[in-house]
Parts: structure tokens; C-alpha cells; sequence
């Protein structure tokens, strides 16, 4: 019987991490995606369609799967006593997400989206002092080395790692003070709500299901309000496509995978997978734009590998 025990037991544990790889590859999968599928959705050459409404769809979509996943498998759970104490922080949570989106778009005003794409590697760092500060993990020499590297491949990869045989190859950067003032901003709230949120979910004793319903909830209501405000006269789908639609479904999806990550991992682990995002963008690039590499691709490559040996192989 104990050997029965032992097996059933050692079969969960390789199918719960072959799960876990799975969803990191899909998670991987997605966010190298969608640069070129919004490249995709693109009439000659402009976006037709608004961001803030795509952003009000991907939190509805996440909102409807966390019920329906609650509904399905956390169903005993509903009669659950929840206080407005378990919900309210959730309410930060959505705000500092919405005003990071809002801030992205913002911001192109002040830098081309070349200084944008080199400059946002610094929310690797800024992300990783807010985890070791408030969660009080205290990273290793090595493991902060490792995040360095990190961020020199998403440098590198932004300086010209994908290159248009048409185009020059000499990158102009450019950025104004208010744009410097920006840039920090951003990376400073983009960490502090993937901590603050990775502490929500770790310090309360509730299905992550439910967690996500509180999220999201608050996350369609403010990027509501958001849309609303801002919004012209155009119609709310103006400009969709079946393109969009992947990109609304891929980000809802994506969403629900690192709320999980950061349930039972940490946002360190969701740097990494970023970072690796960039073989799936360079291998769509290839393919659909006839991009090539160029050597910073292989730079960034060899650094990605460094840190994850130095962050998770070396002991």
C-alpha cells in the first residue's frame, strides 16, 4: 500500500509540474505574441481601434472566466462570509494597473518607442527592490546579478536585436525631461502593483478564483470610467477585428496565468518568463515581417540563459 501511496503521489507531483511548464510556455507564448499581433491589426500603418476599449474587453473577459472557473470548480465556496476587508484591497490593486495602462500611452508623447521599449527594462529592477523590500525576500548576490542580466537582454534586444534589411541600422533615441520623469514613474508603479498584488493573494486565506473576482470586478469598473472619460465620438468596437479578438482572449488568458504565478510562485518568476518572451516575438518577426537578427538578439539570448542558470540552476 505504501508503495501505491508513494507512486499515485510522485505521478501528481510530475503531472502538477508538467502543468506549471505548460503554463509558463503558454504564458511565454503570449506575451511575445502580441507586439506582432497588434502589428497585424494595423491599417495602413495606424491602430484603428481604441486601447482603452481592448482593455475594458481583456478585464470583462478575465472577470467572466474567474466566475465561470468559480462556478465550476470552487462552487462549495460561495456561501463563504466575505468582508469588505477582503475586497478593498483589490481596489488599490485595479487602480495601479489602470493608471500603469493609462501612463503607457501617455508617455509616447514624451520619447519614440524605441527610448520607451530600451528604458521600461528598468521595471526589472524596480519590480525586484520592491519584492525583496516589502515581501522581505532577501535576494542573493547572484540572484541580483541574474536580474541584471536581464534587464541587459531587454536592452539589448530593444536596441536592435530585430532589424529591417531597408531600414538604417543606427537607432535614434530620443526622450524629454518630462518623459525621464515618466518613464521612473512607470517602472516604479509597474513594480509596486505586481508586489502589492502578489502580497494580496499570499496573505489571504481565499481561493485564488475568488481573488480574481474581487480584482477583476474593480478592474472592468475603473477602466469603465476610464473609457468613458476619454472617449470621443467613436463607437466602443470601432475598428475591431478578428486580430483583436485574439489579442483580447490571449491577454484575459495571460492575466489569469500570472495571477497563478503569483499566487503560488512570485513576481520574480514573472520577470523571467517576460524576458524570455523575446524568442517568441523574434521567431514571429522572422516569419511575418521578414525581420533578421542581428547580434544584439544573440547577446540578449546568452544573457537570458546566464541569469536563469545564475537565478535557478546554480546552488
Amino acid at each position: 500500500m505504501v508503495m501505491f501511496g508513494n507512486a499515485a503521489g510522485s505521478a501528481n507531483w510530475v503531472l502538477r509540474r508538467g502543468l506549471w511548464g505548460l503554463m509558463l510556455v503558454l504564458s511565454v507564448a503570449i506575451y511575445g505574441s502580441h507586439a506582432p499581433l497588434l502589428t497585424q491589426c494595423k491599417v495602413d500603418g495606424i491602430i484603428p481601434f481604441s486601447s482603452t476599449s481592448v482593455v475594458v474587453l481583456v478585464e470583462l473577459t478575465k472577470l467572466v472566466f474567474s466566475l465561470l472557473f468559480l462556478l465550476t470548480w470552487d462552487r462549495e465556496l460561495l456561501g463563504v462570509a466575505v468582508s469588505w476587508r477582503h475586497i478593498a484591497p483589490f481596489a488599490l490593486s485595479a487602480l495601479l494597473y489602470a493608471a500603469n495602462n493609462n501612463l503607457v500611452v501617455h508617455m509616447q508623447l514624451f520619447m519614440d518607442p524605441s527610448t520607451y521599449q530600451v528604458l521600461s527594462n528598468l521595471k526589472i529592477v524596480s519590480t525586484a527592490l520592491l519584492y525583496s523590500l516589502f515581501l522581505r525576500q532577501r535576494l542573493s548576490m547572484r540572484k541580483w546579478l541574474a536580474l541584471f542580466l536581464l534587464v541587459a537582454a531587454g536592452v539589448s534586444y530593444s536596441c536592435g536585436g530585430l532589424q529591417d534589411p531597408g531600414s538604417p541600422s543606427k537607432m535614434q533615441l530620443h526622450i524629454t525631461l518630462v518623459g525621464l520623469l515618466l518613464i521612473s514613474v512607470y517602472c516604479l508603479i509597474s513594480g509596486l502593483s505586481a508586489v502589492y498584488t502578489e502580497a494580496i493573494l499570499k496573505t489571504q486565506a481565499l481561493p485564488l478564483s475568488l481573488q480574481n473576482l474581487f480584482l477583476y470586478f474593480f478592474g472592468v469598473l475603473l477602466n469603465l470610467i476610464g473609457y468613458l472619460w476619454s472617449s470621443a465620438e467613436s463607437s466602443f468596437l470601432e475598428g475591431f477585428s478578428s486580430w483583436v479578438l485574439v489579442i483580447v482572449v490571449s491577454q484575459a488568458l495571460n492575466g489569469l496565468i500570472m495571477s497563478v504565478v503569483m499566487k503560488h510562485s512570485s513576481n520574480i518568476t514573472r520577470l523571467f518568463v517576460i524576458s524570455c518572451s523575446i524568442l517568441v516575438n523574434a521567431l514571429l518577426s522572422i516569419t511575418l515581417f521578414n525581420l533578421q537578427l542581428t547580434l544584439l538578439f544573440f547577446i540578449a539570448v546568452l544573457c537570458i540563459g546566464l541569469a536563469v542558470h545564475l537565478y535557478y540552476g546554480v546552488t
